[in-house]
């Protein structure tokens, strides 16, 4: 590893095969696979995909690429990326088999560049398989234009472009760390030959004490720094080539972290001092857009919204630092107020703890980490603490693509009863970052905490995005498009549930209507923590993150089913196997609050649940976790599993509800209801994600009557089921499996319509 650094400057882009492969036994990580989106494969899928292609494979290994992204690479590709493309497969090589044409020279292959619209076609196939079957290039090529082995051998090269960057990308990491422990160790020299006689070599001058210490400290630093590159190499050579670290929480982890060190060396263009001179700019734009009123801000009759005047923006409040909006980008900008139940420092240390980030969103956020710390800020509250952090946001539901956000996050305390959490992008950020994950950046956007004393926070929200135009899904298109999805109002719900659910946790004097069936405060306790556990898992299987890889199944009933698959090796939380996921999502006539109603009612149960035979569903304990009816814990026996009993996970906000369940053994339930510890008990979640339509209309009818004034809309309705296909987890899920998974979610869709009378939707 440390004979690939040892090169100063990279004389040549040339990658030898010896060189290439001598890399991929040394680093087979997945480390950038975060932030490029592509899993890595191993080197003898290659060789079975490619199949008749062996020549060609050895060429597109040996081939200069050029580390651009495809989208952009047509008009400025090499010379022998063109050839690796665009050789034409009707053309021959020559007549070399002809014994009476021995002497006749060889004829040269045709070349033409692709198109724009044919890289691009090609380009959204690789991000979902970069590995596509016989079938896939076929269909591809046909609706192209070109020749099933061109595909072949663009994708081939696209995969040899992705292993060239990776492996430049980790040696250069490597290369800086070198570096680092150079320079110390020619700071101690110098510092030892100041500090000693030349003739004695002892301590010269009346401070020998002092030299010693800074000496020992020398030396110490320097060997933390040797320990973080063994680190490192340990963490890169972690994995054997192609497992994913979504395998289990212990892989996720240090997927995360080597995500990290992925973009912390060479990412920042800027000195320090400009960073933090746009992060104050970013401040002050906060403060501002948090207090004004109109003309900035002017409030929507129908919704109730504050609705951002962007010319007014741009005139007055726009940061001189930002970037004008680029083409085929979209301006997202939203404010809401509201008031959690949490102390503000507990508030602000869950900004700036990453883990406790995700913690706090875990429908919103599939998966976060900090890159590097630029300031550790000031005191034990680490005032003007900045870093720089990635965040995947998502829904609930595989039909709408993640957003992935690379932002510095700042907090500072603008007096003794008031912070100011900010987020902002920089661009000489997202220049390091593949051009095909910068789809969305961050303008000032945050959150502004004032203390209400007695454990209350008031908190002013801006969420302000600039994010390149796509095509949603019909169904979620309204929600999105209005900003609901990810905005303002989205985050302060979920920030106030959370906060809600933390409080009711710790609360001693909880009444005995609200947590009856639990006799002991630990037994309470026991039993939200599992419940929390339960919800986080479901949302991070239902989501379109990259840990997913889903695919579309014919479905009966006609609704689109959707299913993935993963392999827990060594999570105790969950079954050990391979655990196959399906999901699907439709709208339905009727608003969300009575969808919510009706799923998490016990007593009607067995209208939509096929596993309980139609048969009674009883409660047998009920905790509040919150102010609001819905928000509850409840424990459930069913006649159709007398050694089963299934605990249910209801939310609900301003903005979306769930209702979540897990079967768990009685003799296991029996013990966390007593207060044993639940963090090894192997549960595997499903259930509902529930969202408004987004449709926005004016009432039907004016009229002083509040609850005539409302117009109730449709909702989007998911459901996830998760199995345990195998026990075994080298298997891989059976056609059975699949097919039982689909029957399972067709026919629980089916029920509800009937049940909710939408069986003609």
């Amino acid at each position: 590893m440390l004979a690939v650094m040892s090169s100063s400057n990279d004389k040549t882009n040339n990658i030898p095969p010896t060189t290439s492969s001598a890399t991929k036994d040394l680093f087979p990580s997945t480390s950038l696979s975060l932030t490029l989106g592509i899993y890595r494969e191993e080197e003898e899928d290659d060789r079975k995909e490619e199949g008749v292609g062996g020549a060609n494979a050895t060429m597109a290994t040996t081939t200069t690429v050029t580390e651009i992204s495809s989208e952009n690479s047509g008009p400025a590709r090499s010379r022998s990326d063109d050839e690796l493309f665009d050789a034409d497969p009707d053309v021959d090589d020559g007549d070399d088999d002809d014994p009476n044409n021995k002497n006749k020279t060889k004829k040269r292959k045709k070349y033409h560049r692709h198109t724009a619209e044919q890289i691009r076609e090609m380009e959204a196939l690789f991000k979902e398989s970069p590995h596509p079957d016989e079938k896939q290039r076929q269909q591809l090529s046909k609706r192209l234009g070109l020749h099933p082995r061109q595909v072949k051998f663009w994708f081939q090269n696209r995969r040899t472009q992705i292993k060239a960057i990776q492996e430049r990308h980790e040696n250069s990491l490597l290369k800086s760390e070198m570096d680092k422990v150079r320079d110390e160790n020619k700071l101690l020299r110098e510092t030892i030959k100041k500090g000693t006689c030349p003739n004695c070599g002892f301590g010269s001058s009346s401070k020998d004490a002092a030299a010693n210490t800074n000496e020992r400290q020398l030396q110490i630093e320097n060997a933390k720094l040797k320990a973080e590159i063994e680190k490192l190499k340990t963490s890169i050579g972690k994995y054997p080539q192609g497992t994913s670290p979504r395998n289990s929480s212990s892989a996720r982890n240090d997927h995360e972290n080597r995500s990290s060190l992925d973009l912390c060396s060479g990412v920042f263009g800027l000195e320090k001092s400009r960073i933090m001179e746009i992060v104050n700019l970013a401040t002050e734009e906060l403060v501002k857009m948090a207090s004004a009123g109109e003309p900035l801000w002017i409030r929507s009759l129908e919704t109730g919204r504050d609705i951002l005047n962007y010319d007014k923006y741009l005139n007055e409040v726009s940061m001189e630092t930002s970037s004008n909006v680029q083409p085929r980008r979209s301006i997202e900008a939203s404010r809401d107020r509201g008031v959690v139940f949490v102390d503000l420092p507990r508030l602000v240390q869950s900004f700036m703890d990453v883990k406790e980030f995700e913690e706090m969103f875990p429908c919103m956020i599939s998966k976060a980490a900090t890159l590097d710390v630029i300031s550790s800020g000031e005191g034990a509250n680490r005032n003007g603490a900045v870093q720089l952090m990635f965040a995947e946001l998502q829904m609930l539901t595989p039909l709408v693509a993640t957003r992935e956000v690379y932002f510095v996050r700042s907090s500072k305390q603008l007096n003794a009863d008031k912070w100011v959490i900010v987020d902002v992008s920089i661009d000489n950020v997202e220049k390091n970052i593949d051009a095909s994950l910068a789809r969305c950046r961050k303008r000032p956007s945050g959150c502004i905490i004032e203390d209400k004393s007695n454990g209350h926070c008031q908190v002013t929200w801006i969420e302000h995005l600039e994010c390149q135009k796509s095509t949603a899904h019909s169904m979620y298109r309204a929600i999105i498009n209005s900003g609901l999805a990810f905005g303002a109002r989205h985050w302060l719900a979920t920030l106030q549930q959370q906060c809600e659910r933390l409080a009711f946790f710790l609360a001693t004097n909880v009444p005995t209507k609200d947590s009856s069936g639990i006799g002991t405060l630990a037994g309470r306790k026991s039993i939200l923590k599992l419940a929390q556990r339960m919800t986080s898992s479901f949302a991070r299987a239902l989501g379109a993150s990259s840990y997913h890889t889903w695919k579309k199944i014919p479905c009966k009933t006609g609704d689109d089913v959707r299913v993935t698959y993963r392999k827990n090796l060594n999570d105790p939380g969950e079954p050990l196997g391979v655990i196959l996921c399906a999901a699907a999502s439709i709208w339905l006539p009727i608003s969300h609050t009575l969808l919510f109603d009706f799923l998490r009612d016990e007593t009607r149960r067995n209208e939509w649940d096929i596993l309980s035979n139609g048969g009674p569903v009883q409660s047998i304990a009920n905790l509040a976790k919150g102010q609001v009816r819905g928000n509850t814990v409840s424990i459930h026996t069913m006649k159709s599993k007398e050694n089963m009993w299934m605990v249910q996970d209801s939310c609900t906000n301003a903005y979306e509800s769930m209702v979540v369940c897990a079967p768990v053994a009685v003799t296991n339930m029996q013990s966390v209801m007593a207060g044993c510890d639940s963090s090894s008990i192997a549960i595997l979640p499903s259930g509902f994600s529930i969202l408004p339509d987004g449709v926005e209309t004016r009432p039907l009818v004016i009229t002083s009557k509040a609850e005539d004034q409302s117009s109730e809309g449709g909702s989007l309705l998911t459901v996830g089921f998760q199995i345990l296909t195998s026990d075994s987890p080298t298997s891989q899920p059976s056609v059975e499996s699949v097919e039982s998974v689909n029957t399972l979610i067709s026919s629980t869709l089916h029920n509800i319509k009937v049940a909710l009378q939408c069986e003609d939707q």
